[in-house]
């Protein structure tokens, strides 16, 4: 609710144009990576490459999944304890992207990819 407030106080003063504002609502581990090709991409991968975001609202074992896709590839998932409000603003239509902000050789897969999700205002 707060965050609503602010954005719209934002928007009637004037300070910043619709097309213009996104804001960084979200940072999530990738989770399901090691299920996908991220180890043969991983390596053509780089912090601030764009990530594309798919709402699977039919998936059966998560019906607010939102896939995680690198240039067409499928690397994983948003968490399933964090795309509760992804899932809803998706739902609603809502814009949003995602970027890669971290990547780290590491043999957990859960600390491989960190990615960033925006909504654009």
């Amino acid at each position: 609710m707060r965050l609503l407030l602010t954005i719209s106080l934002w928007l009637a003063l004037g300070i910043a144009q619709a097309e213009s504002v996104r804001m960084l609502v979200q940072s999530s581990p990738l989770a399901g990576s090691q299920y996908y090709a991220l180890d043969t991409l991983v390596g053509d991968m780089r912090a601030g490459d764009l990530l594309t975001l798919v709402r699977e609202a039919d998936n059966r074992h998560d019906r607010k999944a939102v896939r995680v896709e690198w240039r067409g590839h499928k690397i994983g998932y948003v968490p399933r304890a964090e795309n509760r409000a992804l899932a809803a603003a998706m739902d609603a239509g809502e814009r949003v992207s995602a970027r890669i902000s971290k990547l780290r050789d590491d043999p957990d897969p859960w600390r491989r990819v960190e990615f960033e999700v925006f909504l654009h205002l």
